[in-house]
């Protein structure tokens, strides 16, 4: 019980993060109707951002505060997110409004191997390193109640509060702010949410901006566990699985689809993994995606669209 109880806590703590990266997804997806296959690039460049500016600001301006140091490389990091938010939308989104979804989707596939390039050419491509301070030493918990307790990383503890605290904090600005209230607005009918005075592009702009700070918590969670390199751009794409069991238009359905997948991916690895020879954990999310859109395509808690002929 301790071993499955222990196993069950990392799923837990690994789907916290996976809901991370899927409300980028939602949230562009709600604001503007585009799914926004550039969320895992978004999530690169946010990290090398912050890696490369961690660096470059306390050797720049003298800075031994390792905390001073974090906060201006994050405010850095944050304002080349706004300004790369700011330029999709006038170069890319701003051009191609009420244009068909394969139209938008592969605009945003043109974002994702720009932003890799040019995340390389500004930032540089070695494996970097973000030091936020999370402990990295796991702890044993309920001790007393299991021998030899359950053992819990520490890192990956901090990081599922972290991402929690965002997640929430993110779904009452959805429902209860005006500005959020405008995003639902603009997501529902973009000619309609304009002829009511809601300013389109700007809404776009906040969208974008907001799912750039996702990324960029994403991109220092991941990589302070794992170093700054290009797999995280894959690793972020996690979240594809995560929007189609919870749903493309629910903030609640990627929270819980985040949680099923990092729980079903560690206890089939753990449990199942030795008769097959492993390996599941890369294919899970995909094969439980698939079976969800044959089943119920629009997640478990998207809307079901009916069209009249």
């Amino acid at each position: 019980m301790a071993f499955f109880l222990e196993t069950l806590i990392g799923g837990l703590m690994s789907g916290m993060l996976y809901s991370l990266i899927a409300l980028g997804f939602v949230l562009i997806f709600k604001a503007s109707g585009v799914f926004n296959f550039a969320q895992g690039a978004m999530v690169l460049f946010a990290a090398l951002a912050m890696a490369r500016f961690s660096e470059w600001i306390p050797k720049g301006l003298g800075i031994e505060s390792k905390v001073l140091g974090n906060v201006l490389a994050f405010a850095a990091a944050m304002l080349v997110m706004v300004i790369v938010a700011w330029l999709i939308e006038r170069l890319v989104l701003g051009k191609l409004v009420n244009q068909e979804g394969i139209t938008l989707l592969m605009a945003t596939l043109g974002i994702t191997y720009f932003l890799d390039g040019f995340g390389q050419t500004l930032f540089g491509s070695q494996i970097y390193k973000i030091d936020v301070g999370l402990p990295k030493d796991p702890i044993f918990l309920f001790d007393k109640v299991f021998e030899g307790g359950i053992l819990v990383s520490q890192e990956d503890l901090y990081a599922a509060v972290i991402a929690a605290a965002l997640v929430a904090a993110l779904s009452l600005f959805f429902q209860k702010t005006a500005t959020g209230r405008a995003l639902r607005a603009v997501a529902d009918d973009h000619q309609a949410a304009q002829s009511i005075g809601i300013p389109l592009s700007r809404v776009w702009v906040i969208v974008w901006s907001v799912a750039g700070f996702v990324a960029l918590v994403a991109g220092i969670i991941w990589g302070s566990k794992l170093g700054v390199q290009f797999s995280l751009s894959v690793l972020a794409l996690k979240g594809l699985p995560v929007v189609i069991l919870g749903g493309l238009t629910s903030v609640p359905g990627a929270i819980i689809g985040g949680l099923i997948l990092g729980v079903g991916e560690k206890l089939s690895e753990v449990f199942i993994g030795p008769m097959i020879g492993g390996g599941i954990e890369i294919w899970f999310g995909y094969v439980l995606a698939l079976l969800f859109l044959l089943v119920r395509p629009q997640g478990l808690f998207g809307e079901k669209i009916i069209d009249r002929v």
